[in-house]
C-alpha cells in the first residue's frame, strides 16, 4: 500500500501516474486530462506541494517531471509522510523484542 502523506490529496497520486506514464507534463496539460478532475489553479497548486515535498521537480514554465522519490512512492517503496525510503527492516517493529536463544 502507497504510504501517502497526510498533506495529499487523491488527485496527487493521479497527477504523479500520468507524469510518470507520459513524461514531463506542463500544469496545463494535467488540467486537462480526463484521469485528474480539478481546476488549473488546482493542479498547480497540487503540483507545486508534490515538489515542496520533493515527488516532483519543476522544471520552469510550468512544467514537472517526476522524481525518484516520487517513483519509489508510486511503487510502494517511499514514505512521502516521512519522507524516507521503506526497507525491510522498516516492517521490523523495534518496541517487540526479538527471539534471542542463549548458549
Amino acid at each position: 500500500m502507497r504510504q501517502s502523506g497526510t498533506w495529499m490529496t487523491i488527485w496527487d497520486d493521479r497527477i504523479l501516474e500520468i507524469i510518470r506514464d507520459e513524461g514531463a507534463k506542463p500544469v496545463g496539460e494535467l488540467a486537462k486530462a480526463d484521469a485528474v478532475r480539478i481546476s488549473h489553479s488546482s493542479v498547480s497548486r497540487r503540483c507545486q506541494k508534490l515538489a515542496d515535498h520533493g515527488l516532483l521537480l519543476p522544471i520552469g514554465n510550468g512544467v514537472y517531471d517526476i522524481t525518484d522519490e516520487g517513483e519509489a512512492y508510486l511503487d510502494e517503496e517511499y514514505d512521502a509522510e516521512n519522507e524516507v525510503y521503506l526497507t525491510d527492516s522498516d516492517s521490523v517493529n523495534p518496541s517487540v523484542p526479538t527471539e534471542t536463544t542463549e548458549t
